[in-house]
């Protein structure tokens, strides 16, 4: 397992050689893990929510029925490409080329209420988790959350599932971000942290 993070061409390569690596489409895992996802999403309106790896946007278009206004952000072009046709017909919905951390779009993103970080922390290695957190917590309205979703299989990825939610969460909590929410489901968890958790 190799400590550093994955870089673009990676995602680039594998969104060019199937539309769907992970099966976003098709997988029991991934349709049921969303669906948790939206059920796990703040009770209160959410006007401008943030998708950290949006990749084809199956996630994107099932979160705009909640969001008034919602920015995908992923490293692969490829990836972007689908997801812009996928949700075409939504014109709240935006999408950015960006890698993660360094290109974090902080003026584009900065007072959203919501960001929305599934699948991707284990791709980092600890000190891009540590920078991602910054980034996030920079950009959010103080009364906003936090939602992230991690597989908690095997991986050869830097971090487990477990290590970068927990790496993450360590990093918004030294920012004054706490958890106020955490379950497990069949192979992954989801944390949800705000700046106001009873704690």
């Amino acid at each position: 397992m190799s400590n550093e993070t994955w870089k673009p061409d990676v995602f680039e390569n594998l969104f060019q050689n199937s539309p769907d690596p992970w099966n976003f489409e098709s997988s029991s895992y991934e349709q049921q893990k969303l669906i948790r996802v939206l059920q796990c999403l703040p009770a209160r309106p959410i006007s401008f929510a943030v998708e950290l790896g949006c990749a084809i946007g199956v996630g994107t278009l099932a979160l705009a029925q909640y969001c008034q206004h919602i920015v995908g952000i992923d490293a692969s072009e490829t990836a972007l490409a689908i997801a812009k046709t996928r949700c075409a017909q939504l014109q709240h919905i935006s999408f950015i080329k960006a890698f993660l951390p360094e290109a974090y779009p902080d003026l584009e993103v900065s007072g959203c209420d919501l960001v929305l970080v599934s699948e991707v922390l284990y791709f980092l290695s600890p000190v891009d988790i540590q920078r991602l957190a910054a980034h996030v917590t920079k950009s959010l309205k103080s009364e906003g959350s936090i939602l992230i979703v991690n597989w908690t299989g095997s991986t050869d990825t830097p971090c487990t599932g477990d290590e970068a939610a927990e790496c993450f969460i360590q990093a918004c909590q030294e920012r004054h971000w706490y958890l106020e929410h955490n379950e497990r489901g069949e192979g992954y968890r989801i944390d949800r942290l705000s700046h106001f958790a009873n704690s």
